[in-house]
């Protein structure tokens, strides 16, 4: 199973500034990309197809939308269907971000939609999954995980083929705030998160990835990459500049 290495870039980034920022990060990895390793790209909307582009000549590079809407087509101002990322070369669609939940006000039943639909669409999806500081400091971790796991998949096919649905662990605590969960607490979350695949999908469950989220950098990616059942991890602020984004993959 190789490590995904995927970065978030939120609502950064000129069309310019994206591809300059993803020629640089092809030109920093190049052929030293280990095998075990793939790159994975969320920039913003208007950058999808110049991101793309670059990747498109590189190997083991991909991008993704950061939201879609469940429907193919419509009178749905401001949104964007899965087949429309496919159109300029996403490969993957991202749903469950704690912004989507907590800023924007997305609920369980609407990622599950997104979720299930982004897959029956042909898009791969990585759904994030995580807790707030009060639920963590309430011994609440596993209640949220599992709620967010079994409501986020329950219209999932079992027949989906794990290489094209990933789990993301990102405890909200843990975004852009410099606070890292520890090594035991990454530990423990995903191997949970894990049983919960498990339970649901079976053994196919040990061939889904489950990356880590929350304040990956260059200086602690080594260690987290290297836990059982971390398969990858999902990095914001460290992945806007590419001389930093490329230590993360290397780490």
């Amino acid at each position: 199973m190789k490590k995904l290495m995927a970065a978030n870039w939120k609502m950064f980034k000129t069309w310019d500034e994206a591809r300059s920022t993803a020629e640089e990060l092809v030109d920093l990895i190049g052929a030293k990309l280990p095998e075990d390793r793939e790159i994975l790209i969320f920039p913003p909307f208007t950058s999808l197809k110049g991101v793309g582009d670059v990747f498109s000549k590189a190997e083991g590079f991909f991008v993704g939308g950061q939201d879609f809407y469940i429907e193919e087509e419509g009178a749905f101002t401001g949104e964007i269907s899965p087949k429309m990322l496919k159109d300029v070369g996403s490969v993957y669609g991202l749903t469950g971000h704690s912004e989507r939940r907590h800023v924007l006000g997305e609920d369980d039943t609407y990622i599950g939609n997104k979720t299930s639909y982004g897959l029956s669409a042909g898009l791969k999806v990585v759904l994030c999954i995580g807790e707030k500081l009060e639920e963590r400091k309430g011994g609440k971790i596993e209640e949220v995980l599992e709620r967010q796991l079994r409501v986020g998949l329950k219209d999932v096919s079992l027949d989906v083929d794990p290489k094209n649905l990933s789990i993301a662990y990102e405890p909200v605590w843990a975004i852009g705030t410099g606070e890292v969960a520890g090594p035991e607490e990454i530990i423990k979350a995903h191997a949970f998160t894990r049983k919960i695949l498990l339970s649901i999908f079976g053994e196919k469950a040990n061939e889904m990835r489950i990356l880590y989220g929350g304040s990956v950098k260059p200086g602690n990616c080594g260690e987290i990459i290297a836990l059982d059942n971390v398969d990858g991890v999902l990095v914001g602020g460290a992945s806007l500049h590419s001389e930093s984004f490329s230590q993360i993959i290397l780490a």
